[in-house]
């Protein structure tokens, strides 16, 4: 069976290079000279064979996935809430309180509170925990250290009333806001999992991935209509040392995107790069369907992958 290949337009739009759609369930652009009636080429010299250049993961030595820094900008841009701790006036406990918050442009989050100098000694220290949770699967979370301060600069303040409007429809009052001088962040992948220090200048510098506002949708396009398509990639991308019997698609970012993978022998978690980093839908959709289709050409013998797999699998618990 043909790859079902993600559409990136729409039927009516296409011009007549493109694949008849009643044929294949999604339409894509071909780049390659009419061949025979054949459907796929038995002969690798076939020039239609070119796109497995394309579709070659990224070498060792380009990144493979996002800093640390990055990722939590990714989840500070994409969470609305996190818990505010601190150590209580009352009884020098430390107290932790539930607060919704958008950020600046360099990452600085911006708080709505009522009255925190009742619960907590004005400008002490105090840390932000905020968590992102992927696909029903992965929760990534960040905590930032840092100490509780009221905005001073007026065009600043502005700027985070209109981000808060624009987030949640509503509007904030200004007494309310209170930003974190970020000093260090602590950023941690999932439950169970190690933990990454970054130091402010890091995170400021830092870029949210531009593919977050979408990212989501795509994974549940890829695990609810294309399983056996990423069963597939996984067996010609991953070399594993077990039989792979189910594959589930986390969370995809401009560089790659992180499996589940299901076998007898346990659940683990691998990560494959794309063939070169992408920055739109379009693009991602574009390089995940070259991979579709030579893991394809893969399978049926057309083509001998000519590309270093991956090797690295790392093994989990099982998530109920």
């Amino acid at each position: 069976m043909h790859p079902s290949l993600l559409s990136l337009t729409s039927p009516s739009a296409l011009p007549n290079f493109f694949i008849n759609p009643t044929k294949y369930p999604f339409p894509i652009q071909t780049e390659f000279p009419k061949t025979s009636s054949r459907p796929f080429p038995l002969s690798i010299q076939c020039p239609v064979l070119s796109v497995a250049i394309d579709a070659s993961p990224a070498t060792s030595k380009i990144l493979s996935k996002p800093s640390a820094a990055e990722v939590c900008r990714t989840i500070m841009e994409l969470s609305s809430t996190g818990t505010l701790s601190a150590i209580s006036l009352q009884d020098g406990w430390p107290l932790g309180i539930g607060a919704r918050f958008v950020v600046d442009a360099h990452g600085t989050p911006a708080l709505c509170l009522n009255e925190p100098g009742k619960l907590f000694a004005p400008a002490g220290s105090s840390s932000f925990n905020v968590q992102l949770q992927q696909s029903r699967s992965r929760t990534r979370q960040c905590t930032l250290l840092g100490n509780l301060e009221k905005p001073e600069d007026g065009l600043l303040l502005k700027k985070l009333c209109t981000r808060w409007e624009k987030k949640f429809g509503e509007e904030v009052d200004e007494g309310l806001l209170y930003v974190i001088k970020v000093d260090r962040i602590l950023q941690l992948e999932d439950f169970k999992e190690d933990t990454v220090w970054i130091n402010s200048l890091d995170y400021v510098n830092a870029e949210p991935d531009p593919l977050r506002n979408c990212a989501e949708k795509i994974v549940y396009e890829m695990d609810t209509k294309h399983t056996e398509d990423v069963l597939r990639v996984c067996h010609v991308y991953l070399d594993t040392q077990f039989q792979v019997t189910e594959a589930k698609l986390i969370w995809l970012d401009r560089l790659g995107f992180d499996l589940y993978l299901y076998s007898l022998e346990g659940t683990f978690t691998a990560r494959v790069p794309f063939p070169r980093e992408v920055s739109d839908e379009k693009g991602v959709k574009s390089s995940l369907n070259s991979m579709f289709h030579l893991a394809w050409e893969v399978e049926k013998g057309y083509v001998v992958p000519d590309f270093e797999r991956v090797k690295f699998v790392k093994k989990i618990s099982r998530h109920g």
